[in-house]
């Protein structure tokens, strides 16, 4: 398992924008952001990955959110366009298992990593 320190969540209006950033303390083969609203599960929202250029994207947020990652295994997730059913606490998520994917019918269940969480609220 490998540490990972979120930040970047907070309060905005919708049609706003938010960037959450999550960095990583060690190798990282899948790197990825999920959500979990009160009384709801837990959402995958995008995942990549590492060094690997794929992405993932669940299906309310695609056009409108962007994962990417810089050199220093720090995964980004800019969020555009932002809607009141996009609050929610968000989640950075990693594994690293060389044989083991980054995506799947399940993912939360691939990653053994995880953050604090960062709180996102968008008003109406």
């Amino acid at each position: 398992q490998v540490q990972l320190v979120e930040s970047g969540g907070g309060s905005v209006q919708a049609g706003g924008s938010l960037r959450l950033s999550c960095a990583a303390a060690g190798y990282t083969r899948c790197m990825g952001w999920f959500r979990q609203a009160p009384g709801k599960g837990r959402e995958a929202v995008a995942l990549m990955s590492s060094g690997g250029g794929s992405t993932s994207y669940g299906d309310s947020v695609k056009g409108r959110f962007t994962i990417s990652q810089d050199t220093k295994n720090t995964v980004y997730l800019q969020m555009n366009s932002l809607k009141p059913e996009d609050t929610a606490m968000y989640y950075c998520a990693a594994h690293g298992a060389l044989w083991r994917s980054c995506y799947g019918a399940s993912p939360a269940r691939l990653y053994d990593s995880w953050g604090q969480g960062t709180q996102v609220t968008v008003s109406s």
